[in-house]
This record gives structure tokens, sequence and C-alpha cells, in this order.
């Protein structure tokens, strides 16, 4: 319920060079994870106390070396790139570098069930985590006296239901068969599905001055199918 994003990890490395950075991301087997028709791209670098510290140049290079080792595993030299995305994300922490292709593809706090919000609304993922960082649990009540959108109550209320944050969006990597079978999905759904229960007894309460917002609240509520 707290992770924005999951990532499957492709590899980890050393590199305090840009020679260094090319040749160890192209030593990575990219060809298990993205096909001859895949959409990839380094959608983001981050570096932390590492000699390689541009994002651009930490991206533009990766790329060029991604598409070296995939052109001689797969013998084309031009990728059509109309398949599924892979974008990818990198992490440089002293000098390590840890690669990861992006799963979620929307940020996870994205449930699928805020279709109305207020100005600074506080994220799904991070109004999860407090309610998780306390003693609460359903058979106590919640009360949040400045609810605006909902969120909190609303993400309580999925916790005591018992409901999978996911239930009401789509996965990035839900194209990638090759690596998950659409079976998976569904049997993870199904499984979501049967442990939802919402005849659970629970007191979770919701204030707020500004009507207009209780409107949202309440739709939002409905979305995520805890209105009851």
């Amino acid at each position: 319920r707290t992770a924005e994003r999951i990532l499957v990890k492709v590899g980890s490395f050393r590199a305090v060079t840009f020679e260094e950075l090319f040749e160890k991301t192209r030593a990575l087997p990219w060809e298990e994870f993205i096909p001859k028709n895949g959409k990839f791209w380094v959608a983001k670098a981050a570096s932390v106390k590492s000699k390689l510290f541009s994002p651009s140049d930490i991206q533009s290079i990766m790329k060029k070396a991604m598409v070296r080792r995939l052109s001689e595993k797969y013998k084309i030299e031009w990728f059509p790139e109309d398949g599924a995305a892979y974008p990818v994300r990198v992490f440089l922490m002293k000098d390590i570098v840890t690669v990861g292709i992006d799963t979620s593809g929307v940020s996870l706090h994205k449930r699928g069930y805020r279709q109305m919000t207020v100005k600074a609304p506080i994220t799904e993922t991070l109004a999860s985590a407090l309610i998780m960082l306390t003693p609460w649990n359903k058979d106590r009540i919640l009360v949040d006296p400045f609810c605006a959108s909902g969120t909190f109550p609303i993400e309580a209320a999925m916790i005591a239901a018992d409901m999978a944050p996911g239930m009401n969006r789509s996965f990035l990597a839900e194209d990638w068969k090759h690596l998950v079978p659409r079976k998976c999905w569904y049997d993870a759904l199904e499984e979501a599905q049967d442990r939802v229960n919402t005849d659970i007894q629970t007191d979770i309460q919701g204030y707020d001055i500004d009507a207009e917002v209780l409107k949202a609240a309440r739709s939002n509520a409905k979305m995520a199918g805890v209105d009851g």
C-alpha cells in the first residue's frame, strides 16, 4: 500500500566513469526483458554521492548501451519500438548503479478512485503509510476532522475491508506477456477480490468545513467501493 513504484531489478554494478557505465550497462541481459519491438528508454536517473551525477548524460549513455546490446543479440540495427513500454529507472548511490524496469507505469499512489481532488491533496500511499504507523485497526474508531476529499478515511476503510490498493487500475507490466503470463494477473485479481470483506463493522468518520469537498469525498469513497 505504501510503495510508489515496483521495479524489476535488471542488475547492479560499480561505475565511476561514463565508459564503465556504458560497458557494464551493455553487459546486462537486456534481451531477457525487452523484446524486439519493445519501447525502451531511461525514464529517470538519480545520483547521490557518486562520481557520475549528470542525470541527462547517464540516461543517454545507458540508452546507447542498451541499444548496442540488443542490436547485437537481435541482429538488427533499427528498433521499431512500437510494442509494450519498458521504462528504465536508475539509481546511483556511492558509485553503485542499480538498474530496474518500472512495472507500475502511472505512480502507484494513483489508486483509480480519486476522481475529484482538492487543493494540495495528500497522496494515497502517504496516507496509508501514516495510518499504518498508528496503532489503529478496524476495531478502533478513526476520526479525521479535516478530511477534505477523504483520502485518510477511504484508505482506512480499504485497510479494514482487506481491499487491495490497485484493484481499480491497470499496471504497465500487464503488457509484458512474455515475462508475466496473463493467468498471473487473473489469479492475483481473483485472490484480491476473494479477500475483500465489505460486511465488516467499523467506525470511520470524516469531517470538513467545506461542503463541496465532502461531496468529492463521498464520490471518491463510492469509486473506491467503500461508501458503505
